[in-house]
């Protein structure tokens, strides 16, 4: 989300009409006008930012076209991260929510921009030595393990989500999104369909859930190993935090340099300051009181089917000609890749 360029015809809007909105609505800063320019790379909601009166603000907003049910909600990332400024989790400041679609054609809400690095890829490739991938890494797990130490209840999120059985409705939710976005067969991720169900782990638990926990969703610092900003929280909810994990491990079962898959297997992770998966999981363990992790490889292989789900959304949105990126379509192939992990682990663990 770091790149900038000119906004795309189909994510077009009325800059002025906006303008005129958002001053109404108490930030001066709008009064004459506003610069927009659409953030490249991501592949849901449409991302901007805006320059007005010596200060950038960045808007996210729904898509256009015809939409899932339940998806794009940019109203609720704007109320979690509302209902978490002033924890320890760092989100930008929340400044407008406008959910009157007349004004720019959708949803939107406007936020701090929040100055810093986007990291693209979890070999962090720009780093400048082994420590420091190191300590990238430990801030990354902190920001999770914080985030899932966050009282919700306290901070007003009652309602946002219901805090029992998520895994099993996320697995029949994104059963059903797959199947109204299924563009052509994909055997792995019918098997994981039919087997996932049946193989939930029985202890339950429920905290704020990001639900797109990665490095390149977070704002680090200019200069230092510290997260900023975690960003992206369209799928936020109230769940389990072990699929937060799990998901944030993906990268340790994909290759590196495989096509759309920002893996790690092939990097030498030691020689690179990368902690191995069992360090990592250990170290957010340790930051929130666990001694183990029962089913690990269920809540990954859950994680993996998931995305897939999530990617063939994109894939089908992309050939609707709605997507939010230009690359939308690359993340097509992303689908079978994934459920392919996601069944390998599955027969890794005997089926």
């Amino acid at each position: 989300m770091a790149t900038l360029g000119p906004v795309t015809d189909i994510h077009k809007f009325d800059e002025d009409g906006l303008a005129s909105y958002l001053h109404d609505h108490g930030l001066s800063e709008f009064k004459n006008g506003v610069t927009v320019q659409q953030f490249q790379g991501g592949q849901s909601n449409p991302t901007y930012r805006l320059e007005a009166g010596g200060r950038r603000f960045v808007l996210r907003k729904k898509p256009p076209g015809e939409l899932l049910p339940s998806a794009h909600a940019v109203d609720r990332e704007y109320r979690v991260m509302k209902a978490l400024a002033g924890t320890d989790v760092p989100v930008p400041e929340m400044l407008h929510l406008c959910e009157d679609d007349a004004v720019i054609g959708q949803t939107f809400f406007v936020m701090d921009h929040v100055e810093g690095r986007v990291i693209p890829d979890p070999g962090i490739a720009e780093a400048t030595s082994p420590g420091d991938r190191a300590a990238i890494y430990e801030a990354m797990v902190d920001a999770l393990a914080k985030l899932h130490s966050v009282d919700w209840q306290a901070v007003g999120l009652e309602g946002f989500g219901k805090p029992a059985d998520y895994v099993a409705r996320q697995i029949s939710r994104w059963t059903r999104q797959y199947e109204a976005s299924k563009t052509d067969e994909i055997p792995d991720m019918d098997r994981l369909m039919a087997w996932l169900p049946d193989r939930i782990p029985g202890e339950d638990e429920a905290t704020i859930v990001h639900g797109d926990f990665r490095l390149d969703n977070m704002i680090m610092h200019p200069t230092e190993p510290r997260v900023l900003a975690i960003l992206d929280w369209e799928l936020a909810t109230l769940g389990h935090p072990l699929s937060d994990l799990a998901y944030n491990c993906m990268p340790y079962h994909m290759p590196y340099g495989a096509p759309a898959l920002k893996g790690m297997i092939g990097l030498d992770m030691d020689a690179l300051g990368i902690p191995s998966e069992v360090d990592y999981v250990a170290d957010y363990c340790r930051r929130t009181g666990r001694d183990e992790i029962p089913d690990w490889h269920f809540y990954v292989a859950f994680s993996c089917f998931r995305l897939a789900a999530i990617c063939q959304g994109v894939y089908a949105r992309a050939l609707q000609g709605n997507a939010s990126s230009e690359n939308a379509a690359d993340v097509g192939i992303k689908a079978p890749l994934l459920a392919k992990v996601g069944w390998d682990l599955v027969e890794g663990m005997g089926g």
